[in-house]
């Protein structure tokens, strides 16, 4: 029989979210603004600096996971990695911008360093703890449920990350600013790395047998299975869509709506809607299935994104009604994935007797990183394109051609992306009868 969870324990781990929201979040919200507009990078190389660290995840995030998959700790295999590699991100997220602001080469290269460090260390947190819901529970409907409060306190980690960091900036001033933002970052970090670390000490889990072989053996399977690697590539595509996005919201508020206050109410308007609407995402699920919720959330966020370009030219007002409608997708769009990863997953160590979890995770946890490391890059790429000019204080009047780029860099570019998404999405064939019978089969 499929076994459920105590509602404490998917409390506890949802808990975890505060960690990987808060990170995965203000870097790309405020470190290329905080680069181009604060330290005086050119927008291009500004872009290469956001992008190269989280590259680096690329190759680190498969290895944690084979790491993990390998532990013998009789705290766990996954919660251990929590609690240090956790704590140590908080560390280093607070001494990110705490570096010197000139000269620029120096400035710029402790921005390398520390946000390099910080990706190990977020590697190394998050591959666990994205592949502990395969272990955790073997039903399919429970793990929707599962990743409802993992993206509900995800949607609050956003919200409170994303929707106070820039409050924080202006509220302290160009010297401070950023300095306070990575104390009020590192702390959330702090307090989610505990939160799932306590709250998941009672929750059964399943070993699904022995640890695979190397781990390149490890990494040829799961990039073979078909189901995976196509929900993979549509995942990673959105995450790119999504780092656009979130990149944009601090330029289109300043320099499109007249102020960088708008940027907490833009990401509000983002992400706020999953507060409410992933419940309902979780009883469409119940009543359809993951991949329709899927497809489905994936044309709201790309029609949202692309109906916001036309807010932008008719009234600025309604610019926050079309992102609320870009926020429900992306709820959606958060939810469904996870869960049929966890699916793909376990279904695979099922099937073997091998326990791949933490790899598939890893393999993920890279797209997922790289796609939303190169949002930034693409959009800063754009801006070069558009001839935005760079300066240490802010205080620059931007080409026409800059202010086209801004707008189409945040809304049309995304929505091809999206676009491009559902071409993988609509063929990922894995449903709750083959789940059924692969743990059928090997109980």
């Amino acid at each position: 029989m499929a076994r459920t969870l105590d509602p404490a324990a998917r409390r506890g781990y949802g808990l975890g979210s505060v960690a990987t929201g808060a990170f995965g979040t203000v870097p790309g919200l405020l470190l290329l603004p905080y680069l181009t507009d604060r330290l005086g990078v050119a927008a291009g190389l500004a872009g290469v600096i956001v992008l190269l660290p989280k590259a680096w995840d690329v190759l680190m995030n498969p290895v944690a996971g084979g790491v993990s998959d390998r532990s013998t700790s009789p705290a766990g295999r996954r919660r251990p990695f929590l609690l240090r590699a956790g704590l140590t991100l908080a560390v280093l997220f607070v001494l990110l911008f705490s570096g010197p602001t000139s000269p620029r080469g120096i400035a710029a290269g402790w921005v390398v360093v520390l946000f390099l460090a910080c990706a190990t260390a977020y590697a190394f947190f998050q591959v666990p703890y994205v592949a502990m819901p395969a272990e955790l529970t073997d039903d399919y409907a429970e793990r929707t449920r599962l990743m409802s409060w993992r993206v509900a306190i995800l949607a609050l980690a956003i919200l409170v990350s994303g929707g106070l960091s820039p409050m924080i900036r202006n509220q302290l001033g160009p010297d401070w600013g950023y300095r306070g933002v990575g104390i009020f970052v590192g702390v959330l970090i702090a307090t989610g790395t505990l939160g799932a670390w306590w709250g998941t000490r009672r929750a059964p889990v399943d070993s699904y047998g022995i640890a695979g072989t190397s781990l390149r053996e490890q990494l040829r399977v799961v990039v073979a299975a078909r189901d995976f690697r196509i929900l993979l590539t549509g995942f990673v595509i959105q995450a790119l869509a999504t780092g656009a996005m979130l990149a944009g919201v601090d330029y289109v508020s300043r320099e499109l709506l007249g102020g960088s206050g708008m940027s907490t109410v833009l990401f509000v308007c983002f992400v706020g809607p999953a507060l409410l609407v992933t419940p309902l995402w979780q009883r469409y699920a119940a009543s359809r299935d993951k991949r329709t919720g899927f497809v489905v959330a994936s044309v709201l966020l790309g029609g949202g994104a692309l109906s916001t370009l036309g807010a932008l030219h008719l009234a600025d007002a309604l610019v926050p009604v079309t992102l609320a409608a870009a926020g429900v997708g992306y709820a959606g769009c958060q939810m469904f994935p996870l869960s049929m990863l966890a699916d793909a997953a376990a279904v695979d160590a099922l099937r073997t007797g091998h326990n791949r979890v933490g790899v598939y995770t890893g393999v993920w946890t890279a797209g997922e990183t790289l796609g939303l490391a190169f949002g930034p890059f693409v959009y800063a790429a754009v801006l070069g394109v558009g001839g935005y000019v760079s300066s240490t204080t802010g205080d620059v009047t931007q080409p026409a051609s800059a202010l086209t780029a801004i707008g189409w860099g945040f809304t049309v570019v995304p929505a091809v992306l999206v676009a491009l998404s559902l071409i993988f999405v609509t063929r990922y064939g894995l449903d709750e009868d083959e789940v059924r019978r692969a743990r059928e089969v090997a109980t």
